[in-house]
């Protein structure tokens, strides 16, 4: 098997492991991801007047989502903790009336990258949206969390199409 198609969460006998990431140079990497919110027209009209009944919904969820990007290697058993010198997380309302994006943007200067802080980010804003926007719309989905991006490491430049 060709190094870049080795398992490399599993050991020699097919038990889960950390990978050892110690060797590796540190360098600079950045990663995007993006959720879409399924909701009614007017829980969307709601979200962006800001007269959300449990208060600031996009600040709380914007909060979540760079909480989320810091706490993801312990929320996801094989990820290393980062030392993250940047997130962003932005909404931005889709082009039809019932459609919601979160896009979140993780950096950081080290061994491995932040893809997963970014996804964790983006997916957590977005259930934070759902939660605060739940008594008014139960029937929301998040239907689709995404890697736009991803930049830095050995495998280079990444970027989703479509």
């Amino acid at each position: 098997m060709d190094r870049d198609d080795e398992l490399t969460h599993l050991d020699r006998d097919g038990q889960a492991r950390m990978v050892d990431v110690g060797e590796k140079a540190k360098t600079s990497r950045e990663a995007r991801a993006r959720a879409t919110l399924r909701m009614k027209p007017e829980t969307r009209r709601v979200l962006l007047s800001g007269e959300v009944p449990k208060g600031d919904a996009l600040a709380t969820a914007r909060i979540a989502g760079i909480q989320a990007a810091k706490r993801t290697s312990e929320l996801i058993p094989l990820c290393h903790p980062l030392a993250i010198t940047g997130c962003d997380v932005a909404f931005e309302p889709a082009d039809d009336d019932e459609r919601f994006i979160v896009e979140a943007s993780v950096r950081c200067a080290d061994r491995t990258g932040v893809e997963m802080e970014a996804l964790t980010a983006a997916t957590v804003a977005a259930l934070t949206l759902y939660d605060m926007l739940k008594a008014i719309d139960r029937g929301m989905a998040i239907e689709e969390v995404v890697l736009l991006e991803k930049q830095g490491g050995r495998s280079g430049h990444y970027r989703r199409r479509g």
